[in-house]
């Protein structure tokens, strides 16, 4: 639920009254202890600060920024080196105000030894949010144990085009999908004490040609539709407490310049009254990339005013540039003093106010079995079954072939914000921390009685197809070929996926297609499996003579996701993930999505057909599941929630979890309306023979759209419901008249449909 604010309380007010201009900046800056060779920000290289700590940190500080998340460090030391750095600032500053901690948290802690959980691209193939709130919870516990106030995550970056770099970080190309998951993350993150970070406000992922940090030309329709919701779900039914905002410019005009944004639209419009924090070294970036400030002091000025209150990771604009402003009277103090007073309200609501640092912690376990059993779940939970020609699941094969560049490789199974890609990857030395089985290490343990034979055949990237013969051979003599491909998570250059990392194709990575399809030629059934960060166009070993024997998708599933694809793969485990985004066809489709108008889709009226391989929301199972008697109210008041049930029955001969997908179409509106669009989900398991009643409660503004004048409205009119397996059919369908006048959309106004389960008739023997 959101959180009931009424502003700054007397102690805060007091605070800021006695407070210095050196002090009040101290308090909108952060500082990078660590900061150095490592690139794990973009131009971090050419962002060195000069400022030494000591210097900055006289007067307080705001921000301690990645602590434990930017090099190998045993995290009890680095809590002692915390402690005692919080009962400096406690003891030494004139005014006593410990800092806030931040770390990067999106697929767990990023800190040494600690767990890594799939990336939010399998967290939306999982469809289950009560399963993100658990991850999210235990992740906010590790951070409380550590004495981390703040995690930078989740992204609420709707997918708008599979080539962009930082698809894994993203959840979904639905904006619905994204909002209940990201909203869960939120609230099993903050169940703990501390705080999270939706990124990157706004439209970021809409950037042109899917290139990072690129011009976004996203209408105000688009923004208010797709890229908006996520958020406000978030703020108003999540409680965010701290929201990043993005690096991209909209329509010419930067974000972290953008008092429309960063004000109007999130604190007016979205009620949001927490602190802004800036994605790193995007206040610097008004002058050095976005050249619409003169210099430092005028990117200060303008981030300011916008309604940017900290910068990070590091002083640097916020800190002499703007103090000469201010002394000249250019800056007004009082845009500090509003910044201050969120900061410091902030700190209060943490109770780092009166935090006295006594006691750091002596022993933590950041990769507990409980860690690990929830990798485990959602990692299992997440992969897609993408086509079977009936070869899964395996009947104990006497010989086996893993073959791939992905297939002994612990971190594959990692996304680009995981600490072994996104740290240790400058330190080859080092050991993982963590325990990562790879695929093969799994494989060996879910088939020990089979004789296995391994070839890597190529490597992720690059053109050296000298070991593809062997791989071939190797398979040529096995009962079958597991072949694992995919991508390296990494950064700005450094892997195939991962922030910085676009591609103007979608092809596999260097030669792994050429791999595939040679071992495929030996006449061996293959079983592809592929761990990525983004969807690839691999429609070629789907369809034609070039088809393999099967298909499983998984989204970087982490620390446990080698056990969950060798689960998959003998069946131990029943495939239940779905497809968070469309599986393309090629890259000259993208941008795509199924939320597209009659005319964004095939037609007769041009020869490009965008229709991609497999559709959203698609996703296979060792068993059956039959949808039937779908009913609706007839007819409910435009603005009003109506009730939708159906019936769903697993008819094959295993347990399995079926994820119950309402879709609606808006037969006739003032503005071109999506074909399909999801209205709920929900995951209902099933034993052989069980049926179940799912019963949705949607809110009329599942349906809701920006107007003519740019309000968010639900007209009635007539509109199609239906229930499938995916957005592209409908196995049970009918109609719901919205009856009244337009309703204009409000805050009061539901956003989530929820949904219960009865049993429908018992199971059979």
């Amino acid at each position: 639920m959101t959180h009931a604010h009424t502003g700054p309380s007397a102690r805060v007010r007091a605070l800021l009254a006695d407070m210095t201009v050196q002090e009040k900046l101290a308090q909108l800056v952060g500082f990078w202890v660590d900061q150095g060779g490592e690139v794990v920000a973009p131009l971090a290289n050419e962002m060195v600060t000069s400022s030494k700590y000591a210097d900055v940190t006289v007067h307080g500080l705001g921000h301690l920024t990645r602590v434990y998340g930017t090099r190998p460090v045993d995290p009890i030391e680095r809590a002692g080196w915390l402690w005692g750095e919080q009962r400096r600032l406690l003891t030494q500053t004139r005014l006593g105000i410990p800092a806030i901690v931040h770390e990067e948290v999106l697929t767990g802690l990023a800190a040494w030894k600690a767990a890594t959980f799939p990336t939010p691209l399998a967290w939306g193939a999982s469809f289950d949010p009560a399963l993100v709130t658990e991850m999210a919870s235990s992740i906010g516990e590790s951070m409380r144990q550590l004495g981390i106030h703040q995690g930078l995550a989740p992204v609420l970056d709707v997918i708008r085009d599979p080539r962009w770099g930082r698809v894994d970080e993203c959840i979904a190309e639905d904006p619905y999908v994204v909002g209940t998951i990201g909203t869960a993350y939120v609230q099993g993150l903050q169940s703990a004490g501390v705080h999270a970070t939706l990124k990157h406000f706004v439209g970021y992922s809409a950037s042109q040609a899917a290139r990072n940090h690129a011009p976004v030309h996203a209408g105000p329709r688009e923004l208010a539709d797709v890229l908006i919701p996520p958020f406000e779900m978030a703020l108003r039914d999540g409680g965010a407490r701290s929201v990043m905002n993005s690096y991209a410019e909209i329509d010419g005009e930067p974000v972290a310049a953008s008092s429309a944004y960063l004000h109007d639209l999130l604190r007016e419009r979205l009620g949001f009254d927490g602190p802004v924090v800036s994605d790193y070294f995007s206040v610097a970036f008004l002058h050095s990339t976005h050249g619409v400030a003169a210099d430092l002091g005028e990117a200060a000025d303008l981030a300011l005013r916008a309604g940017i209150d900290v910068e990070l990771p590091t002083v640097d604009a916020f800190g002499d540039p703007l103090v000469a402003r201010i002394r000249e009277g250019s800056t007004p103090e009082s845009l500090l003093d509003r910044s201050v007073l969120r900061v410091l309200a902030q700190k209060e609501e943490l109770g780092l106010l009166d935090e006295t640092f006594a006691e750091p912690p002596v022993a933590v376990d950041l990769d507990s079995p409980h860690h690990r059993d929830l990798a485990r779940r959602l990692a299992e939970e997440s992969v897609v079954l993408v086509s079977n020609d009936g070869a899964l699941p395996l009947a104990a094969p006497p010989r086996v072939a893993v073959i791939g560049p992905n297939a002994d490789a612990p971190e594959a199974l990692m996304g680009c914000y995981s600490f072994v890609n996104h740290v240790l990857a400058h330190h080859p030395g080092v050991e993982l921390g963590i325990r990562i089985p790879s695929v093969l290490d799994a494989l060996r343990a879910e088939f020990a009685d089979a004789a296995i034979e391994t070839a890597r055949g190529c490597d992720v990237d690059g053109d050296d197809v000298s070991g593809i013969a062997d791989a071939a051979a190797t398979a040529s003599v096995a009962d079958v070929a597991i072949v694992v491909v995919g991508d390296r998570a990494g950064l700005f250059g450094r892997g195939t996926v991962g922030e910085g990392n676009d591609v103007d194709d979608l092809e596999l990575p260097g030669v792994q297609r050429r791999l595939v399809e040679q071992v495929a030629a030996t006449g061996t059934p293959v079983i592809l499996v592929v761990v990525s960060g983004r969807p690839y166009a691999i429609d070629w070993a789907l369809e034609g003579d070039s088809a393999v024997a099967a298909v499983v998708q998984t989204f970087f599933p982490g620390e446990e996701g080698a056990g969950a694809i060798a689960g998959v793969l003998s069946g131990r485990v029943n495939p239940s993930g779905h497809l968070p985004v469309s599986l393309p066809r090629s890259a000259g489709a993208q941008p795509y999505t199924y939320l597209h108008p009659r005319l964004g889709g095939r037609s007769d009226i041009t020869s490009a057909d965008p229709t991609p391989a497999r559709p959203f929301g698609f996703g296979l199972s060792y068993t059956a599941f039959e949808r039937t008697d779908l009913t609706a109210d007839a007819a409910a008041p435009a603005g009003e929630a109506f009730t939708v049930a159906v019936t769903v029955r697993n008819t094959g001969g295993v347990a399995g979890d079926d994820v119950v997908q309402l879709y609606g179409h808006d037969v006739q509106g003032s503005m071109t309306r999506p074909l399909a669009q999801l209205l709920a989900y929900q995951r209902v398991p099933l034993e052989p023979g069980e049926s179940r009643r799912v019963t949705f409660w949607v809110p009329s503004t599942r349906l809701a759209f920006a107007g003519r004048d740019g309000q968010r409205i639900v007209e009635p009119g007539r509109v199609e419901l239906w229930v499938g397996p995916s957005c592209a059919q409908r196995d049970v369908e009918t109609t719901i008249d919205l009856t009244g006048t337009v309703h204009t959309v409000t805050a009061a106004d539901a956003r989530i449909a929820t949904a219960g389960i009865t049993l429908a008739l018992p199971a059979s023997v």
